[in-house]
């Protein structure tokens, strides 16, 4: 197992979660916590790239172990680093704004959006991030533009579904936020983004499967 490798995947979850739910629990701007999120992708995927790949979300990881990009024992190690982060991410943020804090930013489906709903969508939003991330980066073809589109397409993805279920996408972008936040749901929704997400990339991952040129 590559120690710098899982500090690299800490770092950048904790980043995630810190600046992107902090975003979400200041800003009352939906264009705001969109670029939140996307930057620090697109920040870290350059910084730390070649030292881990970047993940900074399970569902990632989970789909690229499914398409065979990483083994098991490493995506495990990653997995356990990256949902640690995120919870220390949210405490540290729930620590820095003390008062401020609310909600933290937690993902939770928008008042009128049932659970169904709340996990189509998130399965979907997934789909389309881990999409971009095998036909831009594990392709190949992107260059070193792919951090740039995956980054805008997790914007683009937390501008559509931020209203409807926090467009969480991630497990441990759900998880630390939940840990602490004042939201009375939080926690008992908790499940949906746990198996949608990863299930997004599961499909991402099968669909690159079947694309890809030989």
């Amino acid at each position: 197992m590559n120690s710098k490798a899982l500090v690299a995947e800490f770092v950048g979850t904790f980043t995630l979660i810190f600046i992107g739910a902090g975003a979400a629990a200041i800003s009352g701007s939906l264009v705001a916590v969109a670029l939140a999120h996307g930057l620090v992708v697109l920040g870290f995927a350059y910084a730390y790239g070649p030292i881990s790949g970047t993940h900074i979300n399970p569902a990632v990881t989970i789909g690229l172990l499914v398409g065979g990009q990483i083994d098991f024992a490493k995506a495990a190690g990653y997995i356990v680093v990256q949902l640690i982060g995120g919870v220390a991410g949210a405490a540290a943020l729930n620590f820095v704004l003390g008062a401020q804090a609310g909600t933290l930013g937690a993902t939770v489906p928008a008042e009128g959006v049932g659970v169904a709903q709340t996990f189509v969508l998130e399965m979907l939003l997934t789909f389309f991030l881990v999409n971009a991330i095998y036909f831009t980066a594990v392709s190949g073809k992107a260059g070193d533009f792919a951090p740039i589109a995956i980054g805008l397409t997790l914007a683009f993805c937390i501008l559509m579904g931020g209203p409807l279920t926090g467009a969480s996408l991630n497990p441990a972008r759900s998880l630390g936020p939940a840990l602490f936040s004042s939201a009375p749901n939080a926690l008992s929704t908790l499940w949906i983004y746990f198996v949608a997400c990863p299930l997004g990339g599961v499909l991402a991952a099968l669909l690159y499967g079947a694309l890809k040129d030989e």
